[in-house]
């Protein structure tokens, strides 16, 4: 290419557009120079266009790594299209036969191909090797470049070998590109890659038109009924709802279609047909709602996505911001609603428990970013933002819940130099646990065994209220006092405006983070603060109880509050509309529900009540496979511990189902088991305590029994306690 060659017309030649977006231009000509560059740049940014016009100017074939056969595929195509020409692009990966790999090879030294996308393994191959050995290569372009750094959202070990082989196959300029990469990432990117010294182009991480949102998730038919009222809100917008697991994404995809809302699932264990299929149908808008695990949108280039939904917290912050990323690309409007429970971090951590020691650590700091974004009440732009290594100085963005609905101002100077001077008498050596254990004044074993319960400042902070410790740090962080240490990720470190802040210290106003667990345990035993008509609650409690006194039985063998509280919101009048009530399956309506829809029903007339149509949420068939199965394994009598390894679930998952089963109205026998795991006497006084208990809780039940018995006894003997007495 000429120096009088104007990169505006090869980009109006080749892609049509008039002009570069952001640092494209300088990107492009960082590369044609022979540099090796580093792009960071947010989701829809334009990643892909600074390496693929590039690749269709200089002499030779680009390599372009990513990990995504569906992106490779639709870049191709894309390609592909815009030329005269078939073979300018091409992908090779697991999924090409011998005859295909060999047309790439064709038209690879025929010079047709500027451009190739592998998969890292396709990469790493010996055969390909040899092959790219032999042709000439305009540069390495690795795409999704967070992949190769343990503290990426996405890491993939078969990233760690890019360079070694491209030692092999030779030298050219290496472009690095992601969309969400903090500092510690961006370091250990351009280590791994050998290109230290590339040259970085950052754009900002802000995207004004995204409103972030966190929702407390109670239980999971609370979240299903927000999210098809929040979509019932937006009829025929676009939307993803991300969940962790396939059998969820099956589920909720279920529940939607039922609440005549076009919907379909998408996850890595549907063959390839169903998931383009999908795909298509979502950007054809022949369907509303995809929902996925993280396996789908990368690369589906749709610009009016209008709402993202998580139903479950997302292990890391890159991954959020990378999911989140697909709202609404066109600048247009863009909701990201997650919903959080503190029992899902737990969760997240006990998937942790069989990897190696230092994976885990990594993803317990990864665990902790993200537990500080859904509970804190400082604006989120500005935290995700700090994140990502961005100052954002708007004290708030009227776009995400916080700022809408900010919470009260408070003084924190004095913990904010006690906090300071800790750190400093520490040696800036340790993470924020072990920083506030040492100002609460805790002595752990950690602590003793370094000496530091002998340090003067030890145990300074034991007289101000715990909960301030995690928002003093977070916030002194976003303020600039402290910052993490890049090489040991974790370390707390003081600034050098940390270091002037104890001298003289000065006013520092916090806000409080939001206590998600008490809300949770509020919600638990305070079911009434949810039902939308409390004085029909208030009917059908004092109803419950006249049944309940009739049959000899406490309150919660009738029904659960949950149920009473949702019958309170929706007023089902007959038995099927009694049986989409959480917790009430046929068979418990058949034996108590119709005192109850009687009640509703003579409610709903006195008091001129419409009942609303959009609330009634419809939930699908209350056996489902999974079930059945349970309840046919139980009946063959196969030891539940068989039972939930057979299904997949671990053993406190199994009894979720089982007691979902039991709660709903089905009988079933599960003594033969219980005679085989527990003691006689152990069953009979846990089974005397429910048959005296006010409540099923078995928090209640572990303080009033004390530690000879535990959870899982406790819980199974309910399970034959409901069985026996409620069905």
């Amino acid at each position: 290419m000429t120096k009088n060659d104007s990169l505006t017309k090869q980009l109006k030649h080749f892609f049509g557009f008039d002009n570069f977006k952001g640092d494209q231009e300088a990107i492009i000509r960082n590369l044609l120079a022979g540099n090796d560059t580093f792009v960071l740049m947010p989701t829809g940014g334009g990643k892909s266009l600074c390496y693929q016009l590039p690749s269709l100017i200089m002499d030779g074939t680009a390599i372009v790594v990513s990990p995504l056969i569906a992106l490779m595929k639709n870049q191709v195509d894309v390609i592909n299209g815009m030329s005269e020409e078939g073979g300018v692009a091409h992908y090779l990966n697991s999924s090409l036969n011998k005859a295909a790999i060999t047309q790439v090879m064709d038209d690879i030294r025929s010079g047709k191909t500027k451009l190739l996308y592998v998969a890292p393994e396709s990469l790493n191959k010996e055969e390909n090797v040899e092959f790219f050995k032999s042709v000439k290569i305009s540069f390495y372009a690795i795409d999704e470049a967070h992949c190769i750094s343990e503290w990426g959202h996405d890491f993939r070990p078969e990233y760690r070998n890019i360079r070694p082989t491209i030692n092999k196959i030779g030298e050219a300029p290496v472009i690095a590109l992601t969309a969400t990469a903090t500092d510690k990432v961006r370091t250990d990117i351009k280590k791994c890659l050998g290109i230290v010294d590339a040259k970085e182009f950052k754009s900002s991480f802000n995207r004004p038109n995204l409103y972030y949102e966190v929702r407390s998730k109670r239980n999971d038919d609370d979240t299903n009924k927000q999210i098809i009222m929040f979509i019932r809100q937006n009829p025929g917008k676009s939307g993803i709802i991300y969940c962790l697991s396939r059998k969820k994404v099956e589920e909720l995809a279920e529940i939607l279609r039922a609440n005549e809302i076009k919907a379909a699932p998408y996850h890595a264990g549907l063959d390839s047909a169903t998931r383009s299929q999908t795909q298509d149908d979502f950007l054809m808008e022949r369907i509303d709602v995809i929902v996925a695990t993280i396996a789908f949108g990368m690369g589906i280039d749709k610009p009016d996505v209008r709402f993202v939904i998580h139903y479950d917290i997302p292990k890391s912050l890159e991954g959020y911001y990378q999911e989140t990323g697909r709202a609404g690309r066109d600048g247009g409007e863009g909701q990201c609603i997650v919903f959080y429970s503190p029992k899902d971090l737990q969760k997240l951590e006990k998937f942790m428990e069989g990897k190696p020691i230092a994976e885990q650590d990594i993803g317990k700091q990864l665990l902790q970013e993200t537990e500080a974004y859904a509970e804190s009440s400082v604006c989120r732009r500005k935290l995700l933002l700090h994140y990502f290594g961005e100052t954002y100085t708007e004290d708030n963005c009227n776009n995400c819940d916080n700022c809408l609905h900010p919470k009260q101002k408070r003084e924190a100077k004095d913990a904010l130099v006690v906090i300071l001077k800790a750190i400093k008498a520490l040696k800036e050596n340790f993470m924020q646990d072990y920083v506030i254990d040492f100002v609460k004044g805790r002595g752990t074993d950690d602590i003793v065994s370094h000496h530091h319960d002998e340090l003067e400042e030890f145990g300074e902070g034991e007289d101000i209220e715990p909960r301030i410790w995690n928002p003093v740090i977070r916030q002194a962080m976003i303020m600039g006092y402290i910052k993490k240490d890049v090489e040991n990720y974790g370390l707390l470190k003081l600034t050098a405006a940390g270091k002037r802040f104890i001298k003289s210290p000065s006013s520092f106003m916090i806000v409080e983070d939001r206590d998600f667990k008490d809300e949770f345990e509020a919600d638990e035993h305070e079911m009434t603060g949810s039902a939308l008509d409390p004085q029909l609650f208030s009917l059908l409690s004092n109803l419950r109880k006249k049944v309940a006194k009739t049959n000899n039985l406490p309150g919660y063998v009738i029904f659960q509050d949950v149920s009473l509280e949702q019958m309170a919101t929706m007023y089902p009048v007959t038995m099927s509309e009694l049986q989409n009530i959480q917790g009430v399956g046929a068979g418990k309506a058949k034996r108590y529900g119709q005192p109850f829809i009687e009640l509703i029903s003579q409610y709903c007339k006195e008091n001129s009540i419409e009942r609303p149509e959009e609330l009634r949420v419809r939930t699908v068939a209350k056996k489902s496979m999974l079930k059945v199965k349970i309840i046919q394994s139980i009946d063959r009598q196969i030891a539940l511990d068989d039972l939930a390894q057979a299904q997949g679930l671990d053993f406190e998952e199994l009894l979720d189902e089982v007691e979902a089963i039991v709660y709903s109205g089905t009988k079933i026998n599960i003594d033969y088991f219980l005679e085989e795991v527990m003691d006689d006497d152990h069953v009979d006084d846990i089974y005397d305590y429910f048959m005296d208990s006010e409540t099923d809780s078995i928090d209640a039940a572990l303080d009033e029994l004390g530690s000879d018995y535990s959870e899982d006894e406790i819980r199974l003997v309910r399970i034959k306690f409901l069985s026996e007495q409620a069905n």
